[in-house]
């Protein structure tokens, strides 16, 4: 069987991450080592950016946020790649070590590239208005926009800024959130 090929280099957190991308993908990592991400480490995913290009993937967990939004502060402009905890788990353990072939295919085509100031497609006004903050239900309506837009589980700020840099408007997000 013939293996996708990425152009993209990935950053992942650890070894387990780049064996199982490396079953199904023909692609390079590199890894952070978990958060003991370094300078020598962000150097080289600079670098490759500039070669190759960037994805990070990491775990859908706190230290894989740290280790993301640490690369994204570091090397503006990278591609990312989100997986939800219900398709990256065991009984004990999240991360993109324990994802299928179809998740990790699915997070690996649909891109988000993060960046500083995106165009204000939705605004905060609009995003209260459509119940993702301030409401008994703002969470749930949160998990499930960040679900149809493949976005990574995020607060309201993190949701807000992240559908601002795929361009989604108030009224796309309201339809999406109906049929979704």
């Amino acid at each position: 069987m013939d293996k996708p090929y990425i152009q993209e280099v990935i950053v992942v957190e650890g070894k387990n991450d780049t064996a199982r991308l490396k079953q199904f993908f023909d692609c390079d990592t590199i890894e952070t080592h978990g958060t003991c991400l370094n300078e020598y480490t962000l150097k080289l995913i600079a670098r490759m950016k500039e070669v190759r290009g960037i994805i990070v993937f990491t775990d859908p967990d706190a230290p894989g946020n740290q280790i993301r939004n640490a690369v994204n502060q570091a090397v503006p402009g990278c591609l990312n790649a989100f997986i939800d905890k219900k398709d990256a788990k065991t009984d004990k353990k999240v991360g993109v070590e324990h994802a299928g072939i179809e998740a990790l295919k699915q997070s690996l085509g649909n891109l988000i590239a993060i960046q500083e100031r995106p165009a204000e497609t939705i605004s905060a006004a609009q995003f209260f208005e459509l119940g993702l903050m301030g409401q008994p239900n703002s969470s749930a309506l949160r998990i499930k926009a960040s679900r149809i837009y493949h976005a990574g589980t995020a607060n309201a700020k993190t949701l807000r800024k992240r559908l601002n840099c795929l361009g989604i408007n108030a009224e796309e997000l309201r339809k999406a959130l109906e049929n979704g």
